[in-house]
């Protein structure tokens, strides 16, 4: 989206407003998903770094539930698709049919020309039939027929899946699971938040219920206020070295990609602003490593019969990695740039 464009939907948004937005959001699925305040927020920040999100669980957990509950939260188009074994490309990006009446093809587009895309169990579909989602996901594009046709904005696809242990799963390829901005496992709920659910989901399901709190053009200006957020030299430095960390670790025969990097950054971005700062902190790279980098490594044999986790190497690398020497918080704050109304998009907690 152009500049032009960002400023016909109001450009970016003071911060009062910004926090207002976000947490309306947060607090509606919090309706649905009891004792998951991280889990939302993470999604949420996703959703503002314009990235994909990836829910990998047992069945029976809400995964399905946070994504529709994002969904539905904000007032924008919605599509849903369910993965199955049987599910042909064409029924994700749309299919070309000829009109007697016209004596022509004309394109019917598929369940991908949404804001909101939730592919439900998507490891559950066949390789080629995954595949389908490779250049909507990157370019917000898709191109049937030789004919290129592009995706609405905001774009976000949240699919969730099954362990590949269950039957009836197809493992992600390496290209598809790079693709999605962030990993994460909802887990179960303590027994506070259980006991909360049998109260409020008992007698009648609140999703039904849920109302939208926002609408595709606030989510616009949230995402373009996002962009601004400062990020200093030296927490660029330590993303790429961080990313570096994974190539160079004797326990993985691959490391994070370099599209990894820039939606680390990405999202730190989103997670600062909710945060209310205007700028980026490498806390805030130490907190994203496992949900964005874990998902795109493979580990070498030997780790894997030793049972090492993804996640646990990730975050051995992380607690290794030395930070930059002056973490003082001046070094990441940067003057902010005014916004049409002359106020700057965010204005930091002074302590």
């Amino acid at each position: 989206m152009t500049q032009q464009t960002w400023d016909e939907v109001g450009g970016l948004l003071p911060h009062d407003e910004f926090r207002a937005a976000s947490e309306a959001i947060v607090a509606n699925i919090e309706q649905v998903i009891e004792g998951k305040t991280a889990t939302v927020r993470l999604a949420l920040a996703v959703l503002l770094a314009e990235g994909h999100l990836l829910i990998e669980d047992v069945p029976g957990v809400g995964k399905t539930k946070l994504a529709k509950a994002l969904a539905r939260s904000i007032d924008c188009s919605v599509r849903r698709i369910q993965f199955t074994p049987d599910l042909l490309p064409s029924d994700v990006t749309g299919v070309s049919v000829y009109n007697q009446e016209t004596h022509d093809f004309e394109f019917r587009p598929g369940a991908v020309f949404a804001n909101l895309v939730v592919g439900d169990e998507i490891n559950r579909a066949s390789p080629k039939t995954q595949s389908a989602l490779l250049e909507c996901m990157e370019e917000r594009q898709v191109t049937v027929d030789g004919v290129t046709y592009q995706l609405q904005t905001p774009f976000m696809v949240i699919a969730t899946q099954n362990p590949i242990e269950m039957e009836g799963t197809y493992p992600l390829p390496e290209a598809q699971r790079d693709r999605f901005t962030a990993r994460i496992a909802m887990g179960y709920p303590g027994p506070e938040a259980e006991l909360a659910m049998l109260d409020g989901h008992g007698a009648a399901d609140p999703l039904q219920e849920l109302r939208p709190v926002s609408d595709a053009d606030t989510v616009r200006r949230l995402i373009a206020t996002v962009r601004q957020v400062h990020v200093a030299d030296a927490v660029k430095q330590y993303a790429v070295d961080l990313v570096t960390a994974t190539r160079e670790s004797p326990e993985l025969r691959l490391g994070a990609s370099p599209r990894s990097t820039l939606q680390l950054l990405r999202t730190a971005r989103a997670v600062a602003a909710l945060e209310g700062r205007d700028y980026v902190v490498p806390d805030d790279l130490q907190a994203l490593a496992v949900p964005v980098l874990a998902h795109r490594i493979i580990p070498t044999a030997d780790a894997q019969l030793a049972r090492r986790t993804t996640d646990a190497i990730v975050s051995e690398l992380v607690h290794r990695l030395a930070l930059p020497q002056d973490r003082k918080r001046t070094q990441y704050d940067a003057p902010r740039p005014a916004t049409g109304n002359g106020r700057p998009p965010f204005e930091p907690r002074r302590p």
